[in-house]
């Protein structure tokens, strides 16, 4: 990201939301901005200096200043897609090469829906050249960078490993055995080991109880939840339990973290 623009170079930022009848039809024009276009249902296709490229609902389209679109769209019925531009001072020819060796589009994140949401509905009482909308804009940018990165990091992850993951992630505070997790990723026990060991060099109970200790460690400096409420909503089976993993973990008891934290001090999670 290092290529990406600075804050005081974005000199506005604003969304938009339409719904287009059959046959609707934009441009042609000269885009002027970075563009983000959401497209949530019907079709559209983007003709860029003539080449035509047929997006799909669910896709955000990066578009990039100085080149030639139009649009069209679906011919069965409406068309909804929103926007998110950002207007930027002289782009240099390193930041424009950098700019178009990003992907056209890729799939919309629940992030990018939400910041998208938030934009239009604070831009009614900030103007677009605000710090506040500057900011959601520049935020739009990179967030469509790490988005773009994280897809890539994880297209070389094995399925399983994601859904096993994944199931941890949302349950680790109930009961999880390494059967359940096998059969969630679809292979067998065995199986899944292996492919833990050889993408995440552990096992999935051990990557199990380490995101354990992380969210325990979050609840430990962030709220002021007893230890005994900490243990229990983060899936540990006693205090005790607790105690011994997170010494382990962070070289300090859970009240010694808390206290350490509270002081000021960072706590390394890694």
């Amino acid at each position: 990201m290092a290529n990406t623009v600075t804050f005081n170079r974005i000199r506005s930022a604003y969304a938009g939301t339409v719904i287009y009848p059959a046959n609707g039809r934009y441009g042609p024009r000269v885009q002027e901005d970075i563009q983000l276009v959401l497209l949530h249902s019907g079709e559209m296709s983007i003709e860029i200096d003539d080449e035509v490229h047929e997006i799909t609902p669910g896709s955000v389209v990066l578009l990039k200043p100085g080149h030639h679109e139009q649009f069209i769209f679906s011919s069965k019925g409406e068309t909804w897609h929103r926007w998110i531009s950002i207007h930027i001072e002289d782009l240099s020819e390193a930041e424009k090469d950098y700019f178009e060796e990003l992907p056209l589009y890729q799939r919309i994140s629940e992030e990018m829906n939400r910041l998208t949401d938030l934009m239009l509905s604070v831009q009614y009482a900030h103007p677009s050249e605000s710090d506040l909308l500057r900011s959601l804009g520049m935020s739009a940018i990179l967030l469509y960078v790490s988005e773009m990165s994280r897809t890539r990091a994880l297209e070389e992850i094995h399925p399983s490993i994601l859904t096993a993951k994944s199931l941890i992630h949302s349950t680790y505070h109930e009961e999880i055995t390494l059967t359940m997790l096998a059969e969630h990723a679809g292979v067998s026990p065995e199986h899944l080991v292996r492919l833990f060991r050889i993408g995440e060099k552990t096992t999935p109970i051990k990557y199990l109880w380490h995101y354990r200790v992380l969210k325990a460690v979050e609840y430990l400096t962030h709220t002021g939840l007893s230890i005994t409420e900490i243990a229990i909503r983060c899936g540990f089976k006693s205090t005790f339990h607790f105690a011994r993993m997170v010494k382990k973990k962070m070289g300090k008891t859970p009240t010694e973290v808390r206290q350490f934290s509270w002081k000021g001090n960072p706590i390394d999670k890694a």
